[in-house]
This record gives C-alpha cells, structure tokens and sequence, in this order.
C-alpha cells in the first residue's frame, strides 16, 4: 500500500508560480512512477505529468509542457511539479497519483491517489 499527501496548494495571479509538493510512504519510492494529474469544476480529471523512477523519463500533457515541471527526490519520498506561468484555465484540485510500473498518462493505470491540493488562478 501507499499513502500520498499533497500540499503547496493556493490562490495565485495569472502569470505566476506554484510548487506542489506529494509526499509518499509505505512503499520503496524510489521503484514507484509518480504522476500529477487534475480535475476542474464540472470537468474530468486529466493529465498533467508523471516521472518514472529512473530520472528523465518524463511526459507532460501538451496544455502544461513548457510550464510545468515534474521532478523527483528519492531521498526524501517527494515528487514535485513546478508551475510556472499559471493560466486561469490551471484552476483545479491537482492529485497525486503512483503506480509501480512505467510511465502513463492514463488514470485509471495509477492504483494510488492523493487527497488532492485546490489550485486557483484569478485573471
């Protein structure tokens, strides 16, 4: 089993940054592809990115890549996702997801789910 906890969430301009921070535990992180995805208001939850293990295997979905940034600390458990540029259209409760296979964009693929941090972006 592995628990997640999202934190970093909060009220930004547009044009600003944000560091979403998911910490894990109950499992060896390090074996663990990690992945950051969001969920908007009347919408669907969606993709954002995901890092697997062995560092520089990232994805991005296309609405975020050149802003955002996903990145890793094995020695601390925590994968972060620098955003960069915030839009109004980023508002959303982002949530942190694992899996212990490789990379994947698709959520039903990650067993392991945060409780999700509330991301707002005012224009």
């Amino acid at each position: 089993q592995v628990q997640l906890v999202e934190s970093g969430g909060g009220l930004v301009q547009a044009g600003g940054s944000l560091r979403l921070s998911c910490a894990a535990s109950g499992r060896t992180f390090s074996s663990l592809t990690m992945g950051w995805f969001r969920q908007a208001p009347g919408k669907e939850r969606e993709f954002v990115a995901t890092i697997r293990w062995s560092p520089g295997i990232t994805l991005y979905a296309d609405s975020v890549k050149g802003r955002f940034t996903i990145s890793r600390d094995n020695a601390k458990n925590t994968v972060y996702l620098q955003m960069n540029s915030l839009k109004p259209e980023d508002t959303a409760v982002y949530y942190c997801a694992a899996r212990n296979l490789g990379t994947s964009s698709y959520l039903n693929d990650y067993p392991y789910w945060g409780q999700g941090t509330q991301v707002t972006v005012s224009s």
